[in-house]
């Protein structure tokens, strides 16, 4: 074939196009299990985040350690079908259905609420822990897609998680949630921590994130023998 011809030119590029596009499906094929698994301890390791546990690299030895039952609830704290660590927060909650880990922390039992919400510049999400009173947070962890480095995304730092330990969710039992103000403003009507310094819609985001997506377990937290 007559390299110098446009028949050999198509012919030649058509064939690379296809080479290229095997070799990566193949990459992709072949790197499906890790990033599968990469994940799931990602997701471990926020989870536990929650209870104050740094899992370093032993997410899942340490997941298995401490988590001792996981579940998904309904609008009325009824215990449904489904996977708990599995199904995407986002979904289950448009669903009405939300997921419970149960942990153990030193002879303690702690409960681990999911949440989703939204930022400034894409999806927010994190989990939360209470006590056994079902009502004092015992720890927090935020994680974001793309809030601004330096503002928005400081949530996922522990000093600013760390506010949240010892918050009360019900008042004179109502549930009041969370509120995430201005440094140096307060909420009278609830428990409040700082917002982040210059991120103010990303704060704001944390706090819808809060009241909307733990709302979906007042029944769960409010009823007893659980």
């Amino acid at each position: 074939m007559n390299r110098d011809s446009n028949i050999y030119t198509v012919v030649y590029a058509s064939v690379m196009v296809i080479l290229v596009a095997v070799v990566l499906a193949f990459t992709a094929q072949s790197l499906k299990s890790l990033q599968e698994t990469n994940e799931k301890n990602d997701k471990r390791q926020q989870i536990l985040r929650s209870i104050n546990i740094d899992a370093g690299d032993n997410a899942e030895a340490k997941y298995n350690e401490y988590i001792k039952e996981a579940f998904l609830v309904n609008i009325n704290g009824q215990k449904v079908n489904g996977d708990a660590f599995d199904v995407e927060a986002s979904k289950a909650f448009s669903e009405e259905i939300f997921p419970v880990f149960v942990a153990e922390v030193d002879g303690q039992t702690k409960y681990i609420l999911a949440m989703y919400g939204a930022g400034l510049w894409g999806p927010i999400w994190g989990y939360l822990s209470v006590d056994s009173d079902k009502n004092t947070i015992y720890g927090a962890d935020f994680s974001h897609q793309g809030e601004t480095p330096g503002l928005g995304a400081e949530i996922t730092r522990g000093d600013f998680s760390y506010q949240f330990h010892g918050k009360k969710l019900f008042r004179d039992g109502e549930f009041r949630s969370v509120a995430v103000v201005k440094p140096g403003k307060v909420d009278p009507r609830r428990d409040f921590v700082d917002g982040v310094s210059g991120g103010t819609i990303t704060s704001q985001g944390v706090e819808s994130m809060l009241y909307d997506s733990l709302r979906g377990y007042i029944s769960f937290l409010t009823l007893q023998n659980q």
